[in-house]
């Protein structure tokens, strides 16, 4: 085990500086989907990922989903197709 903890400190350094930052979203959802960024982009930092590459990924998967309600519209409701919400 390494004497220094730099990576560990450095890691908690972002964190606080984040926790700082989410006192001033304005409202409540906006300080949860911060939080879920902010995790999502931390965790792929962690695992050497790129946090761009990953979200850009998933978003086109998301978009281009049989199922995707943004495929179809969120305002348009077939009949055999589960509600948007």
């Amino acid at each position: 085990m390494p004497l220094d903890n730099n990576r560990s400190e450095a890691a908690l350094r972002k964190a606080a500086l984040g926790r700082k930052n989410f006192l001033f979203v304005g409202h409540e959802s906006a300080g949860e989907n911060l939080a879920g960024r902010y995790a999502l982009v931390a965790t792929c930092e962690a695992n050497g990922v790129n946090p761009e590459v990953s979200l850009a990924d998933v978003l086109l998967r998301v978009q281009t989903h049989p199922n995707s309600c943004a495929r179809r519209g969120a305002s348009r409701r077939t009949p055999t197709a589960p509600p948007c919400s």
